[in-house]
């Protein structure tokens, strides 16, 4: 057993195996702003699925019990069954931390429960802290914690410091698999957009095919960029290629109909939607693509013309 004085290795899998039982704590911390208005599609997608701690292999039960902190373990769960109690001891062990490590552990509970909370700027500055913990010969470790900083300052309206951890997570790679840098690099491009800065969006997103070529909402925040840049071909080729990736995501399903309605192909959009709504009618995307059609007046029939009122993107 190690006393007090000896250092504390901060070993990648900590962070990287950690399962966050806040299921909205992920798709806050991933958000930007509020949700778009049911006649409004997003800019850019956010990332309502991944996960940035889900991108590590799955481990058994066992072996996540080994890898998971107990403390930490505890933290969320008592975050999950009750949020300010969950912060008060957060709070607690990060003021009565004794190590380096115990204050990251801290700090990273503190950021996701304040995630969950709505408070993206302690969030992120709590992931701040908990990075500022790690020595710097182990700072691989810090990559998974780097972000959650740029997802936290990105929820919180904050593009360019959201694109700064963000860097400095692609630049670490060294520990990272090609899956997890590119979910990164995905979601640095959405804090670029944020920004302003849509070439260098384009390139993020270019590395994020380069690296995850099999994932779907890669291709979707590509192809909605390519769409909100002009370039109709190239947002009708990357959305194709997210549908075969994942036929029954509706946002993808979404996305489709907006790029075909703004190509003069009201049936095709019309059916997109139309397919969004039966995959998932409880959805968001349900309530926005029945906006759409709204927009789009009755489908035509017997060869009559498309309305010529077109559905506002």
């Amino acid at each position: 057993m190690k006393d007090a004085d000896t250092p504390m290795i901060f070993p990648l899998p900590l962070f990287a195996a950690l399962a966050m039982p806040l299921p909205q704590a992920s798709a806050a911390m991933m958000q930007i702003g509020p949700n778009p208005s049911p006649q409004q599609a997003s800019p850019l997608p956010i990332s309502r699925r991944r996960r940035i701690v889900e991108t590590a292999p799955a481990a058994e039960p066992a072996a996540a019990k080994q890898q998971m902190p107990d403390r930490l373990a505890a933290c969320l769960a008592t975050g999950a069954k009750d949020l300010t109690a969950g912060l008060a001891s957060a709070r607690l062990w990060r003021d009565d931390a004794k190590t380096d490590f115990e204050r990251t552990r801290a700090n990273q509970c503190l950021g996701l429960l304040l995630n969950e909370s709505g408070d993206y700027a302690g969030a992120e500055t709590a992931f701040g802290a908990a990075i500022a913990a790690i020595p710097p010969e182990q700072a691989t470790s810090s990559l998974q914690l780097l972000a959650m900083a740029g997802n936290a300052a990105l929820a919180g309206g904050e593009a360019d410091k959201a694109v700064g951890w963000f860097d400095k997570a692609v630049a670490l790679k060294a520990g990272a698999d090609n899956a997890t840098l590119g979910g990164i690099q995905a979601d640095r491009a959405r804090a670029l957009v944020a920004a302003g800065r849509m070439a260098e969006a384009g390139g993020a997103l270019d590395e994020a095919h380069r690296l995850a070529p099999d994932d779907p909402e890669g291709w979707l925040l590509s192809a909605t960029l390519a769409r909100r840049n002009g370039d109709l071909p190239r947002a009708q080729r990357d959305i194709e290629i997210a549908a075969n990736l994942d036929p029954r995501d509706p946002a993808i399903g979404l996305e489709a109909g907006v790029i075909a309605v703004l190509d003069g192909r009201d049936a095709a959009a019309m059916k997109s939607w139309d397919s969004v709504i039966r995959t998932a009618p409880d959805g968001p995307e349900a309530k926005t693509a029945r906006g759409y059609l709204e927009q789009l007046g009755p489908a035509p029939t017997s060869g009559a013309p498309a309305a010529e009122k077109k559905a506002t993107p």
